[in-house]
């Protein structure tokens, strides 16, 4: 590519080369010239006779030259140029960790939005002890999956773990087809260090789910009356005992679940 002041520009990979032009010395431009005399390595002087490296025989005849011509000016009165050669890393066109590269730039395709908005599979549907519906990951995971294929949506971190208590969290954002969507942090509690691992995948996930909701994904979980619907229907709230400690406590479980230990039904 050539490169106006510079001269040339060279890709390779992700390294950018320029072929930069600067004046040489005069010096070097006398030994350039005898570099051009003749001979591998020692040239002729016809005036003496005598065997000199070239750039003693260049200087010589340079001097000589501009001597007979009356003037005391060197033979190369302006620099010329030499070439010097520097390397830069190429930066990516967008760096993922800050990039909102494509966000609201224009809809899904319709197929993929058919997808994304269908109705949430009430047998999906999960509730917690507390009464809280949700989708289990796994399924939002399968979602984006059909609608954009593997490989082609991808949750990206935007900045380190941060710990809080026993609560775990970190910023995530979700790019399907290199497009930014949605940006939401997830979290986790973990009780020691051996769980950290687990903790840190459980912070992805919610993230996940999270950002999920900006698609429209079982966007139902949200509304109030499809919650109040859905609890009555399949769900039901008991008072538990917990068998080693005693505690009694209202939890909520699905209709065709049983309760497992270390809770029970007395």
């Amino acid at each position: 590519v050539l490169n106006g002041n510079y001269g040339r520009t060279v890709r390779w990979g992700s390294t950018t080369t320029i072929i930069q032009r600067r004046p040489t010395s005069a010096v070097d431009q006398v030994a350039a010239v005898g570099a051009d005399i003749g001979g591998d390595n020692i040239s002729s002087n016809n005036e003496t006779g005598m065997n000199m490296p070239k750039e003693q025989d260049a200087t010589a005849t340079a001097t000589s030259d501009s001597t007979q011509n009356g003037n005391d000016t060197h033979l190369f009165s302006e620099p010329t140029e030499s070439i010097v050669v520097e390397e830069h890393e190429a930066k990516p066109a967008n760096d993922w960790m800050t990039s909102f590269h494509g966000v609201g730039g224009q809809a899904f395709s319709q197929r993929i939005i058919d997808i994304l908005l269908a109705p949430v599979n009430e047998a999906d549907i999960e509730i917690k002890p507390d009464g809280l519906i949700y989708l289990p990951e796994i399924k939002y995971r399968r979602i984006l999956n059909r609608s954009f294929g593997p490989g082609a949506w991808g949750l990206v971190p935007r900045g380190p773990h941060s710990v809080t208590g026993n609560t775990l969290s970190r910023e995530y954002a979700l790019f399907c087809l290199s497009r930014f969507v949605s940006q939401a942090r997830g979290e986790q509690d973990f009780f020691d260090e051996a769980g950290v691992a687990t903790a840190t995948e459980g912070v992805k996930s919610n993230a996940l789910m999270r950002c999920c909701k900006d698609l429209g994904i079982a966007s139902e979980l949200w509304d109030p009356a499809f919650i109040t619907a859905f609890k009555s229907k399949y769900c039901v709230e008991e008072w538990v005992t917990h068998v080693t400690k005693g505690t009694k406590k209202r939890m909520w479980r699905l209709k065709t679940r049983k309760w497992e230990y270390p809770w029970v039904k007395r």
